[in-house]
């Protein structure tokens, strides 16, 4: 009798281990979906090839999963403004004003050289 219970126990913890890892390489993948990722699919996959790779790239694939937030996207707020600091009018307002720099020092440099000449 003890011989059917030993071959219970073991054949009921190698099926919870084995689903218990299949849990754990999960784990990004629900994290994406909770977040609304836009890369789900890619987490979720990269999750199975993780079980393959031993978990080598599990850990990654939870740095991804947890870089996106809801409202917010990839974490790129701009604090002062309060606007995503990968919009376009922003982006547009920037390299206006670099523009502007750019043309002020190249006339300070012809100055300069008219004055060595």
């Amino acid at each position: 009798m003890l011989d059917y219970i030993a071959l219970f126990l073991v054949f009921f913890v190698f099926i919870v281990i084995f689903y218990g890892i299949i849990v754990v390489h999960d784990i990004p993948y629900e994290i994406a979906v909770h977040r609304g990722h836009p890369h789900q699919d890619a987490i979720h996959v990269a999750g199975w090839i993780s079980l393959f790779t031993l978990g080598a790239i599990w850990p990654f694939l939870w740095i991804w999963a947890t870089l996106y937030k809801p409202g917010i996207g990839w974490g790129m707020l701009n604090k002062e403004t309060g606007a995503d600091s990968g919009s376009g009018d922003q982006l547009q307002i920037e390299i206006a004003e670099l523009q502007k720099q750019v043309a002020v020092l190249n006339e300070r440099q012809a100055q300069l050289d008219k004055g060595e000449k």
